[in-house]
């Protein structure tokens, strides 16, 4: 079987409406809530928004892995807003060593596809550009991703049932 080194895709079936987790994806304020994450403003296209880690706060066992990179700041620049269908941005995939300048670097794109189905609505998430990544990083930046984008389909799937109304 071959593997893809350059992209990562998970997919979850939210049981929730499209414009519930459409507000999920989109708001700055409650993507930060599930991910781990205070940004600095919303998410526009075409601009650039800084992001601060701080634990999630739907998951305490995720939040305590999370816990010792509190406070370290990334940067995201969104890279398209289409209202419920799609919003993604572009970084620089676990750029976690505040030792390093990881700005001269390529970034991976990052997309959220929403699509409508019978019980809910269906979330795919999709990071490519892993293999434009330095060589000495890659594999490690791939297989944290790969993780923790895994993690963070059970988290928006958590975050949506405890604030069903939001």
């Amino acid at each position: 079987m071959a593997t893809n080194t350059d992209r990562i895709e998970k997919s979850v079936l939210l049981h929730a409406p499209r414009e519930r987790v459409w507000r999920a994806i989109s708001d700055s304020k409650q993507f930060g809530t599930w991910f781990g994450v205070e940004f600095d403003g919303p998410f526009v296209a075409g601009t650039s928004i800084i992001g601060k880690m701080v634990p999630t706060r739907v998951d305490a066992e995720v939040a305590k892995r999370q816990e010792p990179y509190r406070g370290y700041r990334f940067e995201f620049q969104v890279d398209r807003v289409e209202p419920m269908r799609l919003f993604s941005f572009r970084w620089h995939p676990f750029a976690v060593d505040s030792g390093v300048d990881y700005s001269k670097e390529p970034t991976t794109l990052v997309a959220f596809k929403l699509n409508e189905v019978s019980d809910g609505t269906k979330l795919t998430v999709t990071e490519s550009g892993f293999d434009q990544i330095p060589l000495e990083r890659r594999a490690k930046a791939f297989a944290a991703n790969e993780g923790g984008w895994a993690a963070q389909m059970k988290l928006i799937e958590k975050y949506l049932a405890q604030h069903a109304k939001g």
